[in-house]
């Protein structure tokens, strides 16, 4: 039986250069999705899969996350004091959905160096790791873990792309494994290949599940492109030790580090909340129909 997962790892050091000048003064990963952050979505996911002791990789300008998830007294007071009972609950609850704890990455030195500054952390345990400006709503992370508790691999998650598109992500090679839904086995893994070269159009798309071992493999990767440690070229080393599998899904992933990816999001966010939903949805039937687009 493998080591359960109890840790997860959220990366969100990233400037956000496509939010400027937003990002300027305001972490991209605290962009309103309807009324709660991106990062907020990210940390509820990995709470409702079981994993309620979160390291967030920040950086020199990014403490606003960290007041984000603190108890504010003069704020829930003041919420009691007009009778707000359940705002107050509410933001209370920011401070005890999980254990969360912050480290600053001093430079930007890529993906495989932010996770490696997680392994004191971390320790010798399994862990999930999750893009700070990746929504993704529906059970991918649950189905990583599973499949963990099943096989004790390393898991990936990988979505199919349009075969044009794949040179914008990490690609894998990987065949189906027999008996087990959603999970293939990976063979290789490219990052941001040309079309032609691509093995597949699988992409590798925000969400990791480690074994230990990755640390190990990351320490001795060497800088790429742009002096920074990439990710898949620690896991290509980690395959050559251990099996790496892929939990594959089809919808429900948002990057909101991308301007029409964030509206997406907050469009069909809005029209999953009973208190929105019917005004909401109308607001847009007048809008498609004002502008002529039916």
């Amino acid at each position: 039986m493998p080591a359960p997962v109890r840790k997860a790892v959220i990366p969100a050091a990233g400037l956000g250069t496509r939010f400027l000048p937003f990002s300027k003064a305001v972490p991209k990963e605290m962009l309103p999705v309807v009324d709660r952050p991106v990062i907020q979505y990210v940390i509820e996911e990995a709470v409702e899969a079981g994993l309620d002791d979160i390291l967030i990789i920040t950086s020199r300008h990014k403490k606003v996350m960290e007041d984000h998830f603190d108890r504010h007294p003069e704020l829930e007071a003041a919420l009691e004091a007009k009778g707000k009972t359940a705002e107050a609950e509410m933001v209370k609850d920011l401070s005890s959905m999980a254990k969360i704890h912050f480290v600053r990455q001093g430079e930007a030195l890529g993906l495989g160096h932010a996770i490696g500054m997680a392994r004191e952390h971390v320790g010798d345990e399994p862990f999930a790791v999750l893009l700070g400006d990746d929504i993704m709503r529906g059970p991918v992370l649950q189905g990583m873990v599973d499949t963990y508790n099943e096989h004790g691999s390393s898991v990936v998650a990988l979505m199919e792309v349009e075969p044009e598109n794949i040179s914008n992500y990490g690609c894998a090679a990987a065949a189906p494994v027999d008996g087990a839904a959603n999970t293939v086995k990976i063979s290789e893994l490219v990052e941001k290949p040309d079309v032609e070269d691509a093995p597949s159009n699988l992409a590798v798309m925000g969400r990791y599940l480690f074994t230990p071992t990755i640390f190990e493999e990351i320490a001795a990767t060497k800088p790429g492109v742009g002096g920074e440690i990439q990710i898949t070229d620690a896991m290509a080393s980690l395959m050559g030790r251990e099996d790496m599998l892929g939990f594959t899904f089809t919808e429900g992933r948002y990057d909101s580090g991308k301007k029409i990816d964030y509206l997406r999001a907050v469009v069909d966010m809005a029209l999953q909340r009973e208190d929105l939903a019917e005004e909401f949805r109308q607001i847009l039937i007048d809008t498609v129909k004002r502008e002529g687009l039916v």
